[in-house]
C-alpha cells in the first residue's frame, strides 16, 4: 500500500531508519513491511556508482521491485541513497498510478559526519573517497514544496522518528489523484527549473574532476560554456556547493528566457566570487 521513500547522503544513516520503522509498524499495524534496497540486490557501490549505465540499471530494478511490491495491503520502504530528484519524481508518478500514499523520509547529516561513518565501517563496505565525494556532489536534496517530496520527514542524527506523523502521513491521507500528474507547473517553468539544475551541477562536476589533476592559475573549461574557469586557488566542494545554492536562488527570481546562457552565466558567477 504506502511507499515510504529514504533519502540522504551515503553513510547517513537511512537502512537503521528504515529497519526502525519496519519494527514500528509491524508491532503496531496489522500490515506486512517490505524494505526493498541495494543490499537485496547485492549492489557493489563502488563499481555501481562509478558507471552511470550500471547505476541507472541498479535503479531501474530496484522501481520494479518497488512496483512488484506496492500494493493495497503492504508498506514498502526503498532503502537507497534516492538522491536524483528525477528518480523521485518517477517514483511519485508510479504511486499515483498505484492510488497509494507515500511520504520521503530525508536522513540529513553533514559530509564530515557521513565520512566519519563511512570510514569506521568494514573496508569492504566503505565507499571509496572518489565514489563518496562525487555523490555527495550529485546529491540533489529534498524539498517539502515539490509534490513528490511531500510529505516530507527531515531527520538528525540524534533524532527520534517521528513514528505517529509518518504513520498519519501514510494511512490517514488520501492518495493523490491520477490526473493531476501533469498539473503542477507550466511546462516551461518545469524545463527551465531542471536545465539550471542539471547545468550547475555538471559545471561542479567538470571542476571537482579537473582540480584533481589543475594547478592553481589553470583556466577549467566547463561543458556548454563558452568561457573559462579561472582558479586561483584550490576549491573545496563544500564552497563551491554553497555558490551554486546561491546562484541557483538569485537565478529562479530572476530567470533568463535562453537556457542556454546559464552555464556561462554559472561561470561569470563563480569566477567573480572566488576572486
Amino acid at each position: 500500500m504506502p511507499l515510504i521513500v529514504m533519502c540522504g547522503y551515503p553513510c547517513s544513516g537511512k537502512t537503521r531508519r528504515a529497519e526502525e520503522l519496519k519494527t514500528y509498524f509491524e508491532l503496531n499495524t496489522e500490515r506486512k513491511v517490505h524494505i526493498v534496497g541495494d543490499g537485496a540486490l547485492d549492489v557493489q557501490k563502488n563499481c555501481v556508482y562509478a558507471d552511470s549505465q550500471k547505476e541507472k540499471d541498479v535503479r531501474a530494478a530496484l522501481k520494479a521491485e518497488v512496483e512488484r511490491k506496492v500494493n493495497k495491503d503492504d508498506i514498502v520502504i526503498l532503502d537507497s541513497l534516492n538522491y536524483i530528484k528525477g528518480y523521485r519524481y518517477e517514483l511519485f508518478c508510479l504511486i499515483k498510478h498505484t492510488q497509494t500514499p507515500h511520504c520521503l523520509v530525508y536522513c540529513l547529516t553533514s559530509d564530515e559526519q557521513s565520512s566519519t561513518w563511512n570510514t569506521s565501517r568494514d573496508a569492504a563496505e566503505q565507499y571509496t573517497q572518489d565514489i563518496f565525494d562525487a555523490l555527495i556532489l550529485r546529491f540533489e536534496a529534498p524539498d517539502s514544496r515539490n509534490r513528490w517530496d511531500s510529505p516530507l520527514f527531515t531527520i538528525l542524527k540524534d533524532d527520534v522518528l517521528p513514528f505517529e506523523a509518518i504513520s498519519d502521513a501514510l494511512l490517514k491521507r488520501k492518495a493523490p489523484p491520477p490526473n493531476q500528474a501533469t498539473q503542477s507547473q507550466p511546462l516551461s517553468s518545469v524545463n527551465f527549473l531542471y536545465e539550471l539544475d542539471k547545468i550547475t551541477q555538471d559545471v561542479l562536476m567538470a571542476i571537482f574532476n579537473a582540480q584533481k589533476t589543475s594547478v592553481p592559475g589553470d583556466l577549467i573549461s566547463v561543458p556548454a560554456a563558452t568561457e573559462k574557469i579561472e582558479l586561483t586557488r584550490s576549491v573545496n566542494m563544500a564552497e563551491l556547493r554553497k555558490l551554486r545554492r546561491q546562484f541557483i536562488s538569485y537565478t529562479k527570481m530572476h530567470p533568463t528566457e535562453n537556457t542556454g546562457q546559464i552555464s556561462n552565466m554559472f561561470v561569470q558567477y563563480l569566477n567573480k566570487s572566488l576572486h
